[in-house]
This record gives C-alpha cells, structure tokens and sequence, in this order.
C-alpha cells in the first residue's frame, strides 16, 4: 500500500455498531468509534515519505496491516490505452520487465464493476502489488512508465491507483453530480436507476438468437480442417496481410480458414517458439500441425502465440488458422509482424497462403433486434463502482487516457472534460488537485487532402481544456499507429505526463514540459501569422523539411494545403490559392500524415484550428 504524503491520512472502515477502534501507525495513534450503521472514520497527522510502516487497528479484535509506504499516489485512469499492461506489449518491453526491481512503485488494480443504482462505498477485491518483472505485466503501461519516472527523478515512493477500462465514455466516469447540466444524460441516469427497466432490456437481449444458416464447415467436417490428416480439396490463393474483402470475398461476416505449409530447419525444431499473426479482425484460432497453440477472442490484441518445443518438426509444418469476423472487413491487419520465431531464427508468413469459406453469416436487420444495455457505458456507472469508493483517500493528481469513445461527440467532449475534471476535485475534496491527459495520437487512414476529422475535434477539446487551472495535456499526435488504435509507445506518453507533473506539481519551473500549443493568430495581407505558447528553446521542424499539415481558407472554408515556415518563435502560413485567407488548421486529421512542427526539446506541436 502507499498512503499519500504531506496530507492529513483519512482513514474508514467497517465495524460492530459502536465498537471502540484504536488506531496506531508511524508514532501516531488515534482513536475513534463506530457509529448506529457500523460505520467510522478517523484522522492521521500528515507524515513524509518513507516506509515500509505497519499500521495497527484495534477493536474487538485486531488487524495489522504491513509494509504501507508514504510517498505521492496517483489516480489512473480512463480507457483501453490507460488499461493496456505491461504485458500486453512484452515485445517491446521485454527489457523493462525484466528489470524492473521497484519495491517503492506499486499498482492497486482496480476490478472492473460497473452500478447504475448509485455510488458504492467498497471495491469488490483488489490488493497492492510492487514493480517486479512477474507482477509489472499487469501494471497499466502508461502509468507505470509515468511512475518509474517520476521515482528515478525524486526517490519518493509512488502509488499508481489503476482504474480503468476499454471502450468507455468519459460519461461513464462522472458522478451524477457532475453531469447534472447535461439534461440528456440525466433523463438516461434516472432511466437506469429503475432495476425493472433494466433487467427487462437485458432479458430482451439475452433473448435473441442470431441464426446461421449452416454450421462452421471445418469444424463439422469428419476430418476437421486444422487437423493434420484432412486432404484440402477446392482451397483458393490469399494474401496475408490484408481483407478478405478486398481479395475477391465480397461483403462476408462467417468464419473463413486460412492454412499454409512452411519449410522449418532442423535447427528451429526441439525449442520454445513464438507465433507473430500481427492484428486479426475480429477472432481467432491458431493451430500448428493440428494442435491448437492458441486464440483471441476480439480484434484488438496483437497475436503473439506461445509455441510449444514439441509443436515443430523438421521439414514441412502445417499452420492453421480460423478468423471469425462479425461485421465489416475481416482478416488480417496490414503493416503488422506476421512471422515464426525460435530463439532468434525467424521464418517470414507474409505471401501466399490457401483459404476456404467454413461459415456464412445471414444478414439480421439490426432494427429488430433488442439492444440490451452496456452497463460500462452508461452514465455514471464507472464512477459509482471504480472512483467513488476511492474519494476519501487522499492523493497526489490525476492521470487520464481517455477519448477514443466520445469522438461520435465531440464538440460534446469539450464540456464533458471540464466537467469530469469539475466533478473528481469535488468528490476528492480538492478543488486544485492536478489533472493531467493525454491528447488522442494519430490512428486511421492517412489523409493526402484538406478535410473534416472526428479525432481532430476530441483533440482540440482537450487543447481548450487547457484553459481549467492546474490541467496539462500530453501531445502525442506523433506516437500513434494507423492500424492500431493502441499503439505500442506507451514510455513515451508515460514519459510525456511525467514531465508535466515535474513542472507545475513538482515544481521545476524551468522544465520545457510540453510542445508549441496554439495561442493566437494574425492575418497580415494574404498571409496568417501564428502565436505559440511553450515553444522552449525554439521552433523547428523536426526532420528539416519545409512544415507541412498546414491547410488555410478564406471565408468560405474551403481548405487547401498551405505553405508554412518558422519565423522567430511564429509560423506564418499562406497559399497562393487563397488571397484572403481566414482560418488555418494543423494536423488536423485522424491520420496527419507528416507534422512537423516541434519544439527544440522534441515535443510536438499540438494540432489546431483558428476560428471554427
């Protein structure tokens, strides 16, 4: 456990009605009772940082709690890119777990739970864990490379309270308190605190039954399809990577298998291997000379499958592999590791493979069906069972990751932020408690014209957002992937948030914590001059080209490339195109495909618009 330092120590609890509890921990004790409901509450002295401490509570019977720290804790939390573990990308951290030797770092997992009825008072389970190579996997990798950070900066302990969960709203995370000036989200809020109403749409939805007209072919078969002894008659030419779509399959959900006969040396055989299927849309299992190795039950994970040192033989092998899409482009995802690895030796996937249809899915008019409910995206329903049990226990700041699922709504986001963070000062009764976020990097399909993006207005949110006292944001429209929408770079983000606690949390005034941020612009003639904040020792552009992702319009908004150069600590932008330009825009696009614009510290410049 790591209580927060430099604070006054809440403590509560749970006992007999009014049982008298002692508590000692430190050199301080404290005593107090519990109340008609069994309830109490009780006060230390704030302590500096140090440990590990034991804490003792007496009552009818006693509790002794061990190797408790005092340092700075900090709140975690958000979506799937503050989820994302350690773990998860073992490949690219393998070295960082290895080493990581951090008594003094440590990681409170929060269960995921969800309650629509209203804030709890108690997590379901969940107990500290420190940074070592077994317990690290599990650490959010964000939060953990912001903590190992901050500790090699400062050698104060750090607590990281990880709350957090994929595919959620930022909605989800605000109390009901904190939405009350949204009338929509209230009228769903008080929707969903009738439990007749939601039990009768989960009933419904439990009850739809998706018909298919045949069963999965390779698995019905006598012989099934991964299966080293099936003959393969009426199999057809695929490339991986790539849809199924976009090579002569038109419009198919089922289950397409896809199978391939490699050449192994003898000197790969008799060892553990690993199996690299880069991204596949949506499901997957893999099989190695009939046997399975593994499965992903979802698009997102990257495929990184054990194989086992009895699996491979020398000569021709067999691999076999079932992908389930449900809707959309099914297959697998370009510009990802498709390869065979035994302790370095590698064999390449990429190219030919051999596939056949083993089910197809009948079309279901969505309107018909009943929707059910996603209680992790209802209003409230996150902060009620994963922050509020937590308002009491005093900590250092905030860190959120979050976005991805409000960009359907994001000029709505530019009000939901704010409010979020309105709302946690409030709860954590602690009206400048610091809030650092990440703004959304780059992800989709790269954009060679001017347009509209959904991304570039939750990242402009984030930038207004800016304007809230003690909030910092981390750009990282440069760590993203186009095919990933959870890039592997997360020391960099983690990194990033770091420094913006070191300089307005921690107090290193002179730190260059952030890149160029948008402050104000000028039209001079046919030309617009551009004002920065943070441009640190400079502006440059970061690969020595000319800047580019600017684009500028007159009034009628119609966009086109601009040209741009560094003027002092300004940028002045113009085209020929335009003779009365009005408004400019940078990087703004889900995928900017080059931005340039940095600061001498290597901090990219945040994407813009003027006006609106």
């Amino acid at each position: 456990m790591v209580l927060q330092r430099n604070t006054t120590l809440k403590l509560w609890g749970w006992a007999s009605p009014g049982e008298k509890i002692k508590i000692r921990f430190n050199g301080k004790s404290v005593n107090t009772s519990a109340g008609r409901d069994g309830k109490w509450n009780a006060a230390l002295p704030a302590m500096k940082p140090g440990g590990p401490f034991e804490m003792q509570l007496t009552g009818k019977n006693s509790i002794i709690l061990k190797d408790i720290l005092i340092g700075d804790v900090w709140l975690c939390s958000g979506q799937s890119n503050m989820v994302h573990q350690m773990g998860i990308h073992n490949i690219t951290y393998a070295e960082d777990i290895a080493n990581a030797n951090f008594l003094e770092i440590r990681q409170f997992l929060v269960p995921t739970t969800t309650s629509l009825s209203g804030p709890r008072e108690d997590v379901p389970q969940g107990r500290w864990k420190w940074a070592n190579p077994e317990d690290v996997r599990d650490f959010s990798a964000v939060a953990y490379f912001f903590a190992r950070h901050i500790y090699n900066t400062y050698h104060i302990p750090v607590g990281i309270i990880n709350s957090s969960v994929g595919g959620t709203p930022i909605e989800a995370w605000t109390s009901a308190e904190g939405l009350k000036e949204f009338s929509s989200l209230t009228a769903i809020i008080k929707k969903n605190q009738d439990t007749t109403y939601v039990a009768g749409l989960k009933r419904a939805a439990r009850t739809v039954v998706v018909k298919n007209d045949e069963p999965d072919k390779g698995l019905s078969a006598p012989v099934k399809w991964f299966d080293t002894a099936y003959v393969a008659k009426g199999w057809r030419n695929i490339n991986i990577p790539g849809y199924w779509e976009d090579q002569g399959i038109r419009d198919l959900d089922g289950v397409v298998w896809y199978r391939k006969e490699v050449i192994v040396p003898a000197s790969m055989t008799g060892k553990p291997g690993r199996l690299f299927m880069g991204r596949i849309v949506d499901a997957d299992v893999v099989y190695v000379n009939g046997k399975q190795i593994g499965s992903t039950a979802y698009m997102y994970p990257q495929r990184r499958y054990s194989v086992p040192p009895d699996a491979l033989k020398p000569g021709k092998n067999l691999i076999v592999v079932r992908v389930q899409n449900n809707s959309g482009k099914g297959g697998f995802v370009p510009d990802k590791p498709y390869y065979l690895d035994a302790e370095g030796q590698k064999l390449d996937l990429k190219g030919d493979w051999l596939y056949k249809v083993g089910q197809v899915y009948r079309p279901v008019s969505r309107r018909s069906q009943p929707l059910g409910i996603s209680e992790q995206n209802q209003p409230t329903a996150l902060y009620n069972a994963m922050i509020a049990p937590f308002c009491n226990y005093p900590i250092k700041g905030v860190l959120w990751y979050q976005g991805e699922s409000n960009i359907g709504n994001g000029h709505e986001y530019e009000k939901l932020l704010p409010a979020l963070i309105k709302d946690w000062r409030a709860r954590f009764s602690s009206p400048g408690l610091p809030f650092y976020y990440v703004q959304l990097p780059n992800f989709g399909d790269a954009s060679y014209l001017p347009g509209e993006s959904g991304s570039a207005v939750v990242r402009e949110a984030a930038l207004k957002t800016l304007k809230v006292p003690n909030t910092g944001m981390a750009v990282t429209i440069d760590l993203g992937e186009w095919n990933d929408i959870h890039p592997d770079n997360k020391k960099d983000v983690g990194d990033r948030l770091a420094l913006l606690a070191r300089h307005f949390t921690y107090g290193e005034k002179d730190l260059v914590y952030s890149g160029p941020l948008y402050r104000s612009s000028e039209i001079q003639g046919n030309k617009v001059l551009i004002s920065f904040t943070n441009t640190g020792s400079g502006l440059i552009s970061i690969d020595g080209e000319e800047l580019s992702e600017f684009a500028v319009a007159g009034a009628d908004k119609k966009f086109v490339w601009a040209r741009a150069r560094i003027v002092g600590d300004k940028v002045e932008v113009w085209s020929d195109e335009v003779p009365n330009p009005k408004y400019v825009r940078y990087a703004w696009a889900d995928n900017p495909v080059q931005p340039n614009l940095y600061n001498f510290e290597k901090l990219p410049a945040s994407p813009f618009r003027t006006g609106e």
